[in-house]
């Protein structure tokens, strides 16, 4: 599932997090989410959710920028052969504090929760002006 073009995604409704935190690990390949947030707080509105993705599995794959240039559309092709989770399920909204915008191109970027730029997000969202959606959450609800 795709992360739709002018859309923002909240923090999850069961987050415990009052402001955006960088993600720390020294595991090693690094974890997906420290890799999504290397590459969008690098680069705003670089990434749609597809590259995003693609990128940080060429990165956890070990792979040289040369290799990757050499069979980008066989790499993209064999990756893409299943879907893949957007951004709703992504540590950094559920975990860290992060929303995630989604411009008119599906183009991505890091908002963190105590900023006045999400707030701005969520009045733009209650005016009708993108669409407002939540992370995943962490944990099930009780039945």
């Amino acid at each position: 599932m795709l992360t739709a073009p002018n859309t923002f995604i909240q923090i999850a409704p069961d987050s415990t997090a009052e402001s955006g935190a960088v993600p720390e690990s020294s595991r090693e390949p690094k974890p997906v989410h420290m890799l999504e947030y290397e590459l969008l707080a690098g680069a705003p509105y670089r990434y749609t959710n597809d590259e995003l993705l693609f990128e940080v599995h060429v990165r956890r794959l070990g792979l040289s920028e040369a290799e990757v240039d050499a069979r980008r559309d066989e790499l993209w092709r064999a990756f893409f052969a299943k879907s893949h989770a957007c951004m709703r399920a992504s540590m950094l909204p559920k975990k860290f504090g992060w929303g995630v915008h989604s411009d008119a191109e599906g183009r991505l970027a890091l908002v963190a929760r105590d900023s006045e730029a999400y707030r701005r997000f969520l009045e733009a969202g209650e005016r009708g002006e993108l669409k407002l959606t939540t992370a995943m959450r962490s944990r099930r609800t009780a039945r």
